[in-house]
């Protein structure tokens, strides 16, 4: 399994619209077949940070999972309406693998 992080750095006074962004991906991510953690907007501390999680079982998986939601409607129209609201100023991606597992063994 692989846990693919986003940081986004968004612009402060559109927040709004990246949580309007954040729960269509909510809906997208999912169907498409994702294992979606969740999408965390600025709360305390930094207003310009945020974040996107999800897992997929390989980067295989990942990029059926990729082709999937480019060809989805709300996968598309989530696209579109970043790009006209413009409230991402960067996207970084992140691949991790859990190295703690199993959690609470001795």
């Amino acid at each position: 399994m692989l846990t693919c992080i986003i940081r986004y750095q968004i612009d402060p006074t559109k927040k709004a619209q990246f949580e309007q962004y954040s729960r269509n991906w909510g809906q997208a991510i999912p169907r498409c077949g994702a294992d979606l953690i969740g999408y965390y907007a600025p709360h305390e501390g930094s207003s310009t940070l945020a974040y996107g999680i999800y897992n997929v079982a390989s980067l295989a998986d990942y990029e059926s999972y990729r082709a999937r939601l480019s060809a989805d409607p709300l996968g598309r129209e989530n696209y579109e309406f970043a790009q006209k609201e413009k409230f991402l100023l960067r996207e970084d991606r992140t691949w991790l693998k859990l190295a703690s597992s199993p959690h609470g063994a001795k």
